[in-house]
């Protein structure tokens, strides 16, 4: 096999982003535990529930969308269900599947932590770069992430 080895500046830029997935990341999620309670993935689907219509969402969209498997989500869900954040329901779609419905007490939750993460995104994240730089930076991720697999 030939490997295209990385270049000085290509192995400095992938150690450098390596290590912003890993800090960042683990920044936001102490900081979301500490003011919250809720983990990174309690706060994915509520905030992307309380963006649907009627609060609801397939349970297939969602793993889809977190890229999770079905099963870790709805284990995730029963446990969030457990807490009275969300709900789930019968998917007429799909009978295999079911709707996640965000349920009052997750849309408090969700909105008393809101404020807090903002804070901490800005704070570690959002600041410290310019405007230019947030321009590229959207355009580098939706690149890379709308990639096919």
């Amino acid at each position: 096999m030939d490997t295209p080895w990385l270049r000085e500046d290509e192995e400095h830029a992938w150690r450098a982003f390596r290590r912003l997935l890993i800090a960042l990341p683990a920044r936001l999620s102490r900081d979301l535990a500490r003011d919250s309670g809720l983990s990174p993935a309690d706060y994915e689907v509520l905030s992307t529930l309380s963006e649907k219509p009627n609060r609801r969402w397939a349970l297939k969209d969602l793993a889809a969308k977190m890229e999770w498997s079905r099963s870790r989500l709805s284990h995730h869900a029963s446990r969030m269900q457990a807490r009275g954040l969300v709900d789930k329901e019968p998917d007429p779609q799909d009978a295999r599947g079911c709707i996640l419905c965000l349920t009052d007490a997750g849309f408090t939750v969700l909105a008393e932590a809101a404020p807090h993460h903002v804070v901490s995104v800005r704070q570690r994240f959002l600041d410290h770069l310019t405007p230019d730089e947030l321009a590229v930076l959207r355009t580098i991720s939706t690149r890379i992430a709308d990639l096919p697999d």
